[in-house]
């Protein structure tokens, strides 16, 4: 007995021990999910949130982006908008009237006047308390927690890099575009240190398919490209084939039929799926590892129910 509880306290010791020598190879949880997204051989499926929890909270807003952190979600997807007075708030619309108890254009609205409104949840009704939130307090938020991907975002890129440097938050910041690779260097030359970047390919459509022709014939391989799709066919095929072949990480969008090759392939089916296997299935299958979701505790459940997001 006393020889089988030691074999046991052995293999528990050992076990420990190899569990912190795992976790101590990271700095933080960012740092870890930035290490799968740039192993190619990595079978961990990195879950996006869109506009954050925003099913349970106003979207774009901090208790949105720590419902999520608290999910278990890898990246937090928001929005940008900059204020009359050169502040940069998180909010997806021109205008503050769908998202707020207040009206007028983002850019025609001071930070201080901004703060005089409350935000609104999804189903319209107006919170007691929660605040448009800058972004220097959602990234200090997201800080080696959670990657961050900012959109609406490129016409501030000077802006959200220096805040980024100033915040210690540069590696774990991505942005995402449909730019020519010439004008993303001319763009990043400016800068010393720069946002991570992916490519934007729209498949079905003519400058969707230059723009990701251009990457394959210069040699580029980004980190990932997010890939849209309206229908599928041998267009979507022989483009997810090439970016797994080159190395690179496959991007999708479950938001809405749209991006995604028509209705039964989106959030909404898999919600009402018998098993939402048989939406998101289709998506492992085919090689994808990174999913933008609007309802990121199915897909994390469903992941780790086949070994997905351990």
């Amino acid at each position: 007995m006393r020889k089988i509880l030691s074999i046991m306290m052995s293999a528990i010791a050992v076990f420990m021990a190899v569990s912190c020598a795992q976790q101590e190879q990271y700095a933080s949880r960012a740092e870890k999910i930035l290490a799968q997204i740039n192993d190619p051989n990595s079978e961990y499926v990195v879950v996006i949130s869109h506009r954050g929890d925003w099913r349970n909270f106003p979207e774009n807003s901090i208790p949105a982006i720590e419902s999520v952190i608290r999910m278990g979600a890898d990246m937090m997807e928001l929005d940008v908008k900059m204020t009359k007075d050169s502040v940069l708030i998180l909010m997806h619309d021109k205008t503050i009237d769908r998202m707020t108890n207040g009206k007028g254009l983002v850019s025609d609205i001071t930070y201080d006047s901004l703060m005089t409104f409350n935000m609104k949840r999804a189903h319209n009704v107006v919170t007691d308390s929660i605040k448009v939130p800058t972004l220097r307090e959602a990234l200090l938020c997201c800080k080696d927690r959670i990657l961050v991907n900012v959109d609406h975002a490129y016409p501030y890129y000077k802006e959200i890099v220096e805040l980024a440097d100033e915040l210690g938050v540069t590696g774990q910041v991505l942005m995402k575009g449909k730019s020519t690779l010439d004008k993303v260097n001319e763009d990043m030359s400016k800068h010393e240190n720069n946002l991570l970047y992916m490519p934007i390919i729209d498949i079905n459509n003519p400058k969707g398919q230059a723009l990701f022709a251009e990457y394959q014939e210069r040699g580029v391989v980004p980190m990932a490209y997010e890939v849209c799709w309206k229908y599928p066919g041998e267009e979507v095929d022989s483009c997810f084939e090439r970016i797994l072949e080159t190395g690179s990480k496959i991007w999708v969008n479950t938001l809405w039929p749209s991006l995604c090759g028509g209705s039964g392939n989106d959030d909404d089916a898999a919600f009402a799926a018998a098993d939402p296997a048989d939406v998101y299935g289709q998506y492992l299958d085919r090689g994808v590892s990174m999913i933008q979701t609007d309802r990121p505790e199915l897909l994390i459940n469903y992941l780790r129910s086949v070994g997905r997001h351990e």
